[in-house]
């Protein structure tokens, strides 16, 4: 197939025009965006694999690969975007939710969009994870909970929709009483509602979720570059449930919205165990009694979406993660399983109507976010070839299952130490690995569909859960809640390369001086790009896991790198930004590699 035909092919299914999907076996359309040179979607294409089929940067070329030029955005903040190349163009979205477009050969700006935001109050800090391109628009969800598409020739919106009208109540730092160590630190967010995800086009439809729901009270850390403060957790009633919604791509009507937590029913079976079998630590008597004390909680329920969805265009069903119950950490005012959250879900992209889930970790105690996007892939199982998802997971574990059905066909071997995992918080403090940060948080795992192996950015941060309770009524009644905090000792990260053909044999790992956070890209070079909190990107053999090349860039690279072709050159882009949640040094730029002789 030739380029000129992929593109159009590709162009063409994320436009949606029935009547060419229609007369066009879906399966080619698909392979039209996995073997583009361009990247046209946040995970490059539906299936999010994050794999490039570009091999001029191989692994007997990278050592020489150098910077080929910078964009400055002028922003210096959490930067965790992946940047989308369609057509020699890079659309590119800024912390806060400006956006650029930026010719992809020579850095030259050709269009900005200055976001301004109708609330200055932001639940998850400034990051944005990207945009979705499509039918002559560009789309990015916003920190102050809008959808927004942009004109893609010159960047003036065409229109802009709120997501949400009813944000909820949220906690505050008063609520930890006068004489609290806490109350003297700031406030970094807060229960609320946001948007960090890229957004999807499927046909005539953009697919976006929201966040913040259910987040606790962040609070800066006790030392400096400290990866995350105290997160507390209130008992009571804080925000809204979350939601993914599909919107109409010509003029922003909401045309279906699927609740994260349902409206009835989210107390779930009163499971004992996770579905796989390990026990939770549930006093399900007691949570039964408390449903006539709480009969309404889902109402608050939480389920924040952070990653955006992958699309199997056969079945027709979108793949999407859902967040923690509200309130985080701390159950006494939330009995039951708490649907839908923690969950690896399926809905049907027509009509958002949920076909299966599966809850990782029913009840949950740690903030287990399914956060890292799901990527479809297919898994020769004992029975036969199986069209399968995986998702790596914060508590350690790449999740496969079968992705028609949401049988869990087998967990990887643990990619992280697990200690003490589902133990519950108590009063004197309970150290876990891994807790809330993770194992593999939002960061985008990458699949080589040539040798099967997945590879997976996580991070070893043992947390410290605490149950404490406060007088703040003359009548004595006491306030509960539950404090997450890192615990001061040795944190490093993982990079791991997963077999998902020999059931989820590690087939190698290497090990960081920090944690990682931020994303995989693989290629069809035989190679894997990485990118750390000290500001090196790095290229590792894929079968090996030997580092090949590095380079400096000058602030934390915490965003997923991607790779282009434009006029025959390869090149690799990614944005050094830092993270503030684990202090990593803050910058705000576009890198741009290539080869020095362009690869001719």
């Amino acid at each position: 197939m030739s380029r000129a035909l992929s593109y159009l092919l590709a162009g063409l299914f994320c436009a949606g025009l029935p009547t060419f999907a229609d007369e066009v076996d879906v399966t080619h359309l698909l392979s039209a965006q996995k073997n583009s040179g361009d990247w046209l979607s946040y995970g490059h294409d539906y299936s999010n694999q994050r794999f490039s089929p570009l091999k001029q940067i191989n692994r007997q070329t990278v050592s020489q690969l150098v910077p080929r030029w910078i964009y400055q955005t002028g922003y210096s903040a959490s930067f965790q975007a992946t940047p989308l190349e369609v057509d020699g163009v890079i659309y590119l979205s800024m912390p806060f939710n400006h956006v650029s477009a930026i010719n992809a050969a020579t850095g030259q700006e050709i269009w900005r969009y200055e976001h301004r935001r109708v609330s200055t109050t932001m639940c998850c800090g400034p990051a944005n994870r990207g945009v979705a391109v499509a039918q002559g628009k560009v789309f990015i969800g916003t920190v102050d909970a809008r959808l927004i598409a942009l004109d893609k020739a010159t960047g003036i919106p065409v229109w802009d929709v709120p997501l949400v009208t009813d944000i909820g109540p949220t906690e505050t730092v008063e609520q930890l009483g006068a004489n609290n160590r806490l109350r003297e630190k700031a406030t970094t967010g807060t229960t609320g509602v946001g948007v960090n995800m890229a957004p999807l086009v499927v046909k005539d439809k953009v697919i976006i979720g929201i966040t913040g729901v259910g987040y606790g009270l962040h609070l800066e850390a006790e030392t400096p570059d400290a990866p995350v403060g105290t997160v507390v957790g209130f008992a009571g009633d804080f925000g809204r449930p979350g939601f993914y919604a599909a919107f109409d791509v010509h003029t922003g009507k909401r045309i279906w919205q699927f609740d994260t937590v349902p409206d009835s029913g989210w107390e779930g079976e009163f499971l004992e165990t996770t579905p796989d079998g390990l026990p939770l630590p549930r006093d399900i008597a007691g949570e039964k009694q408390a449903m006539k004390q709480f009969p309404d909680a889902g109402r608050h329920g939480g389920g924040s979406a952070w990653t955006t969805p992958a699309f199997d265009p056969v079945s027709n069903l979108l793949y999407v993660g859902i967040g923690n119950p509200s309130p985080q950490m701390d159950d006494s005012s939330r009995p039951g399983d708490n649907l839908y959250t923690v969950s690896l879900a399926a809905l049907d992209a027509d009509t958002g109507e949920l076909r299966w889930n599966y809850q990782q970790v029913p009840h949950d105690l740690w903030g287990y976010d399914v956060a890292s996007p799901p990527v479809l892939f297919d898994y020769q199982s004992t029975a036969g070839l199986v069209t399968a998802v995986g998702q790596a997971a914060k508590t350690g574990w790449f999740y496969v299952h079968d992705r028609l059905t949401g049988k869990l066909m087998y967990k990887s071997q643990p990619f992280v130490p697990q200690e003490n995992l589902f133990a519950p918080p108590s009063p004197e403090g309970t150290r876990v690995a891994p807790g809330a940060i993770g194992g593999a948080s939002w960061s985008p795992v990458a699949y080589n569909p040539s040798s099967g192996l997945a590879y997976v950015a996580a991070s070893h941060v043992p947390v410290r859960y605490t149950v404490k309770s406060l007088a703040v009524n003359k009548d004595g009644k006491s306030q509960r809640y539950t404090e997450l905090e890192p615990i001061n000792e040795p944190q490093w990260g993982t990079l791991t390369a997963i077999s998902t053909r020999e059931g989820g044999k590690i087939h190698w790992q290497h090990k960081t001086e920090q944690p990682l956070v931020g994303g995989v890209l693989a290629t069809a070079g035989n190679l894997v790009f990485m990118g750390e909190g000290n500001g090196y990107l790095s290229a590792y053999d894929a079968d090996t896991g030997e580092l090949l090349w590095q380079f400096q860039c000058g602030a934390g690279v915490n965003a997923p790198p991607v790779s282009y072709e434009v006029n025959g050159v390869q090149y690799v882009a990614v944005a050094a930004g830092g993270n503030s949640l684990f202090g990593f040094k803050g910058g705000g730029a576009l890198l741009v590699f290539a080869l020095p002789s362009g690869g001719k």
